[in-house]
């Protein structure tokens, strides 16, 4: 098929590199005329496992272009919307001004019976709003299929993913009327995935809300998850507890599982936050205060989690911050990206410099980022220049070569052999071992050296 991709983030970039891997012709359309330009060089403006090998392939069998013209979308069977909606700057709702602006610059290029399908996050809603921006064009189809990718293996989870999600008007029922319009919606997004369905991988048919609400439900399911833990963390801080213990053991319950049972910093980055703050506008507006309070409290311990942090490093430096030199590991929302929109890791560091703390933040991939966005902290590249001489170390962010740090090698650069694991990531006990003082959210108990005060 010929398939557009509009807007080439992180979303779009990796779906069209992996629609052209599937054997379509894709042409992924963005008005950033310098990210467009490297893409066409077949390389991503940013740090995502495995894309730019889908880029230089795709670019070298002619199956993926770029283009700055939404002219070049014209022709193509399929549109996917790919446009990002971020949080609103003057409320917690989402802003879909882009979402409008690039389905009102795709009509006129739009060729009878092709299909636009937005993959974007967006409030319940949104599709019968773009039903009224696409209503001159009555030839053209209109559905819904949201992303589930997670940044560090989004190509992954678009090459196999959970499932697939169709929304058409009607929902399934609708769908199973042969030459309904419902049908077509879905005949056409089986086609552009017919790998994925010969491979087997579930897929759901529903009604335009349904698909709306599934990518917010599921990020609120997630974050209740995480924040859920996070509460039992400080708990367990109190009562002398082992979070980490408590939370593996919940996780071999089969009715609870134990993925995103892991304590620590919390959850940042371009979606969860702002997934969840959405939701709770949805809510609010639909009269619905139980999912409006739900999140709120979700939301809250979240936050909470960036001030227990510096809590612990002020506690661990003698009650003062000022005048401490740390190191911060970690710029990143999470690891494998250099995405740092709403980083835990760097809210912290910019807490900690206004304490007065001298702080050096080092990351494999999001240094530049993160220099750009916060030019009074101190970056360094490489992990021995950030460590030298530090009194206080935190891992903020748990890339693979920081919870792989040889303690005893790196106990050799700083002033004082003091950690901070706020993401529970590495071995305490083998740290203590090498004459570290650690501490890790949540296991105020789990060691002699946890919670341990450094006097100044």
């Amino acid at each position: 098929m010929k398939i557009s991709v509009i807007g080439c983030g992180y979303l779009g970039a990796v779906h069209a590199a992996t629609l052209a891997s599937m054997g379509h012709s894709v042409a992924g359309i963005d008005v950033d005329a310098a990210k467009v330009a490297q893409l066409d060089r077949g390389t991503a403006p940013f740090h995502e496992p495995g894309l730019d090998e889908l880029l230089r392939d795709g670019r070298a069998n002619g199956r993926l272009t770029f283009s700055t013209s939404f002219a070049d979308a014209a022709g193509a069977q399929l549109h996917f919307l790919c446009v990002g909606t971020p949080q609103s700057k003057t409320s917690d709702g989402a802003d879909l001004s882009f979402l409008v602006a690039a389905t009102e610059a795709l009509l006129p290029f739009l060729a009878p019976g092709s299909a636009v399908v937005g993959k974007s996050t967006v409030p319940v809603g949104t599709v019968d709003m773009l039903g009224g921006v696409l209503a001159a064009r009555p030839d053209v189809l209109l559905g819904w299929n949201p992303e589930f990718l997670r940044q560090g293996t989004a190509v992954k989870d678009s090459l196999v993913p959970d499932r697939l999600v169709y929304g058409v008007p009607g929902g399934a029922d609708a769908a199973d009327q042969p030459g309904s319009t419902a049908a077509a919606v879905a005949a056409a997004l089986d086609a552009v995935y017919a790998p994925l369905m010969t491979a087997g991988i579930p897929r759901l048919v529903c009604t335009f809300a349904t698909a709306e609400l599934i990518k917010s439900a599921a990020n609120a399911y997630l974050a209740t998850k995480l924040s859920f833990i996070n509460a039992m963390a400080e708990l367990c801080e109190a009562a002398g507890g082992d979070v980490t213990e408590l939370g593996a053991a919940m996780g071999l319950d089969p009715r609870i599982g134990g993925r995103y049972l892991h304590a620590g910093l919390g959850f940042g980055g371009g979606c969860l936050p702002k997934d969840i703050r959405s939701l709770r506008v949805q809510a609010r507006e639909l009269g619905v205060d139980s999912v409006d309070d739900w999140m709120a409290t979700v939301d809250g311990i979240n936050r909470n989690q960036r001030s227990r942090t510096v809590a612990a490093a002020r506690e661990l430096c003698g009650g003062s911050l000022a005048g401490r030199r740390v190191t911060v590991l970690g710029a990143a929302f999470k690891p494998d990206t250099d995405d740092i929109r709403d980083s835990p890791a760097l809210d912290v560091a910019r807490r900690l410099a206004d304490d007065g703390a001298h702080v050096t933040v080092t990351d494999p991939a999001a240094v530049n980022n993160a220099w750009l966005h916060h030019p009074q902290l101190r970056f360094e590249a490489g992990t021995d220049a950030a460590l030298d001489g530090a009194e206080l170390v935190l891992l903020l962010t748990e890339w693979e070569q920081y919870r792989t740090l040889d303690p005893r090698a790196a106990g050799e650069k700083v002033r004082r052999r003091v950690l901070l694991d706020a993401r529970n990531a590495l071995d305490a006990g083998a740290w203590t071992a090498a004459g570290w003082t650690v501490r890790g959210l949540g296991r105020a108990g789990a060691g002699s050296a946890h919670g341990a005060a450094v006097p100044r």
